[in-house]
């Protein structure tokens, strides 16, 4: 995507219930993206840059706005922006050969963002580790992933 998206307001917060249905619909036919904030940069009502899906973001907030770690920034149809404070983590994820299907319907049914990187699947860290390593425990236990990192 190479549009620019101006953000003038926090319409809410991710975990609002009313914003969070609204959110996995998107999900399902359109694009959820993710804007990453250091914790240093939190006070800061005026930036520009780019989610992970590298739409440009123009942020120009009123000083009354505050931002925060699950702020819903950006809300329409088929797309809507999450802004995240930290860096982005990793887990990265090695499938045997026979594990690969069973690995990917399982990223995909749970909604995962992932990237590929060599052999392996590297799956954004959103929730506690233990909330991913839980999912994946049968797929572990039968040799078909390993966790690498």
């Amino acid at each position: 995507m190479d549009d620019v998206v101006v953000i003038e307001a926090i319409l809410g917060s991710q975990d609002d219930p009313v914003l969070a249905e609204r959110l996995h619909a998107i999900s399902h036919h359109g694009v959820v993206e993710v804007l990453f904030v250091e914790p240093v940069d939190l006070p800061r009502r005026r930036f520009h840059s780019h989610t992970d899906r590298g739409t440009a973001c123009f942020v120009s907030l009123p000083r009354s706005a505050q931002l925060f770690d699950g702020a819903l920034i950006h809300l329409e149809d088929k797309r809507a922006i999450v802004l995240r404070v930290g860096q982005q983590n990793w887990l990265r994820l090695r499938p045997s050969a026979g594990g690969a299907m069973e690995l990917g319907y399982l990223a995909g049914n749970l909604h995962w963002k992932v990237r590929f990187k060599d052999d392996c699947l590297l799956v954004a860290l959103d929730r506690p580790i233990d909330e991913y390593l839980a999912r994946l425990a049968d797929l572990q236990s039968t040799g078909k992933v390993s966790v690498i990192e």
